[in-house]
């Protein structure tokens, strides 16, 4: 069953087409979740709780194709998620001193496995990982995501740009030893 369709059955109250939405949806979203959050069990809540939202509030939507409700269903998941990390441990910004005097190279990721790319982006501080998701993944500006974190425009760009020091700082290391280093 396609995605409109879906929905036009959710909208009328039909929880055979949510089961069929979750099932269609689910791995994508969850992917989504597991970036944000570093452990399976909450990124799992995280994907239900993002669920019940979108059932919530799918009768407010109205479908312009199946990538605006996609995006739609990734802002809500990412809010979900951006909502766990700041209620289970007070969301910290990381020193900028963290990834200091790390040289930006552009060539840096060819050659890298994208496992490789996930699993240090994984390994990167909680506020450096959830501003570089939501600003390079999801695709929030910044002040939409200072909105989210309630952190300040300059904060959340300062936290990208360290972030994406430290990453390719980590990666550097990663390519000279052919092995994921997810350490600090």
């Amino acid at each position: 069953m396609e995605i409109a369709e879906l929905i036009r059955e959710i909208q009328a109250g039909s929880e055979p087409a949510q089961d069929a939405l979750f099932t269609k949806l689910s791995g994508r979203m969850f992917i989504l979740c597991r970036r944000y959050v570093k452990n399976t069990e909450d990124a799992e809540e995280s994907l239900l709780d993002g669920f019940c939202n979108v059932f919530k509030h799918i009768g407010s939507f109205r479908y312009q194709g199946d990538a605006a409700f996609i995006t739609w269903m990734k802002k809500i998941m990412a809010s979900v998620c951006t909502k766990k990390l700041r209620k289970k441990i007070p969301f910290q910004l990381v020193p900028e001193t963290a990834a200091d005097d790390v040289p930006m190279q552009d060539d840096i990721y060819n050659n890298i496995s994208t496992r490789e790319i996930y699993k240090v982006i994984l390994g990167l501080p909680d506020g450096y990982r959830t501003v570089f998701n939501l600003y390079v993944i999801e695709g929030f500006d910044h002040k939409e995501i200072g909105n989210m974190l309630s952190i300040s425009v300059n904060t959340s760009r300062t936290q990208l740009m360290y972030a994406r020091k430290l990453l390719q700082k980590k990666l550097t290391v990663n390519k000279s030893n052919h092995e994921p280093t997810l350490s600090k």
